[in-house]
């Protein structure tokens, strides 16, 4: 009970870093891009993951976490696959309208939902499925404005949904198969993906801002609010790690869209975005559906506990029913390893019959 009750605090901890780091570095990063220009997100990003692998680091070289090498193609393929799907991400934003990149991001739960039925026979309840329709209808009313389709703009979008769902994935499995901490396997793939996106980075920003990031003018501010950024980016990526490990990848999903909404909601408050009717009752719907899917998650966890600990009782009282005294061949033994006093007495009048 003690463990249970620190794992659900653990948990609430990981949701609520998550979700507070999140919406910190979308407001700055939002200041840092519109209001001062600075429109080079995928290097950024690249960025952000040095500045983590860099922190990560000096906290091993502090001891505060131990170092655990694992299976060295895994952690490479992971730490690619999740670059890839940070580049893939910002060039669907770029060749799409933001209506359209609004739906891929709607599109990654159907699709991580999919990809867990299909490869690892997972089964999601009807109430968790009606949930996760609600939640998305509410995003959808607030966020989808316009749809606009292209053909290169699509296949860019189906490319980082997938593979961003398959990185998410990948990210549960992985800790739970190598039994690593999200800060291990932060620290083994990060590099990777610092790398991937540092070198991929400048093109993709080229191509998207028609600007050259190393001929950026870097005023005072920028480089204090990219400071600040960076700053942030550690939790952001700690609590992203720790969120998909101790939940599943479909949690990480709804708690994105709960960022989502929650941004909207600041954006209005301390940035002045103009804000409709239709977008409160979107975020009002949204909000439904995340405390539905809430209550059946949490429902249907309890009722698996429950059938374990009910599944276990029959073994406890079969090995109860364990006689104390095992009676072979006329010998008495206790189930502790004592001798009983009868025994004795039986012992030695065998002796007497045999004399």
């Amino acid at each position: 009970m003690g463990d249970n009750h620190k794992f659900q605090l653990g948990t609430v901890g990981a949701l609520s870093l998550s979700v507070v780091s999140s919406v910190s570095i979308v407001i700055c990063n939002k200041a840092l891009i519109t209001t001062l220009g600075f429109n080079f997100a995928t290097t950024l990003t690249s960025w952000h993951l040095l500045v983590t692998f860099c922190s990560l680091h000096v906290a091993l070289w502090m001891n505060m976490f131990e170092h655990k090498p694992f299976d060295a193609r895994a952690v490479t393929g992971f730490g690619i696959l999740n670059g890839m799907s940070i580049g893939l991400l910002n060039l669907s934003l770029g060749f799409n309208s933001v209506g359209f990149y609004q739906m891929t991001k709607l599109a990654m739960i159907p699709c991580t939902v999919l990809l867990e039925t299909l490869f690892f026979r997972k089964k999601f309840s009807r109430n968790v499925q009606l949930s996760l329709t609600i939640l998305l209808v509410g995003v959808g009313i607030a966020t989808v404005t316009d749809l606009q389709l292209n053909l290169l703009g699509s296949i860019l979008s189906l490319l980082a949904v997938v593979t961003t769902c398959v990185a998410q994935i990948m990210t549960n499995t992985i800790q739970k198969k190598f039994k690593v901490s999200s800060t291990q396997l932060l620290y083994q793939s990060c590099s990777y993906q610092a790398l991937t996106l540092f070198f991929i980075g400048p093109f993709l920003d080229g191509l998207l801002a028609n600007q050259n990031v190393f001929a950026f003018k870097y005023s005072p501010q920028v480089l204090l609010f990219i400071v600040l950024s960076c700053m942030i980016s550690i939790t952001v990526n700690f609590s992203t790690f720790l969120v998909i490990g101790k939940t599943s990848p479909i949690t990480y999903q709804v708690l994105g869209h709960l960022k989502t909404c929650l941004v909207l909601a600041f954006g209005y408050v301390l940035l002045h975005d103009p804000f409709s009717w239709r977008t409160i009752l979107g975020i009002l719907i949204a909000v439904v559906g995340m405390i539905l899917y809430s209550y059946y998650c949490t429902t249907e966890s309890l009722q698996q506990k429950a059938n374990e600990v009910s599944a276990q009782l029959p073994q406890v009282k079969e090995s109860e029913s364990d006689p104390l005294i095992i009676v072979d061949k006329g010998s008495g033994i206790l189930s502790d390893g004592v001798v009983p006093k009868t025994q004795t007495r039986v012992w030695n009048s065998r002796r007497d019959l045999d004399a």
